[in-house]
């Protein structure tokens, strides 16, 4: 089992964005589209608050 914490879940233009921690992957973030697929990178942020910014940055740039 992982230690996988959950920071944030936020929705934003009908897309979710979940920032969350994994030891060993550091803060990330993953964004759920309205039909309900999951993507985002797989870069590791050293804050919730980067993960989370570069979260935001990815909706508004696919929009």
């Amino acid at each position: 089992m992982t230690n996988t914490k959950i920071h944030s879940v936020v929705c934003i233009h009908s897309r979710v964005l979940v920032v969350f921690y994994t030891p060993g992957k550091c803060w990330q973030f993953r964004i759920i589209s309205p039909d309900g697929i999951m993507f985002g990178d797989c870069p590791i942020y050293y804050s919730p608050e980067a993960a989370a910014k570069a979260g935001r940055d990815s909706i508004y740039q696919n929009r």
